[in-house]
């Protein structure tokens, strides 16, 4: 018997998953460096970001601990920041 109760959608991570594949489709450059090389850290992180947006937020939660921290609306946050701050960095 599965005594875990149902999660529900977290809309944050799962606006950030959203923005981050429409964003992703419709500029596929952000993920290049200038001169069209692709930028993979960059590309990592981002991607990470929008794997646990979509996890965490159509409300599934791992039951296995590494993943879960993994896949976590808070590991969320911390990619799309550090992507950000890497993005940040790369045009200054």
């Amino acid at each position: 018997m599965n005594t875990m109760t149902p999660s529900r959608l977290h809309w944050p991570s799962l606006t950030a998953g959203l923005v981050l594949m429409l964003a992703g489709t419709a500029y596929p450059l952000v993920f290049a460096h200038a001169d069209g090389r692709a930028d993979h850290g960059l590309a990592l992180l981002l991607f990470w970001a929008m794997s646990a947006g979509f996890v965490r937020g159509v409300g599934f939660i791992p039951r296995r601990r590494a993943l879960r921290l993994l896949l976590s609306g808070w590991a969320c946050l911390a990619a799309l920041a550090w992507g950000a701050l890497s993005l940040a960095i790369r045009t200054f």
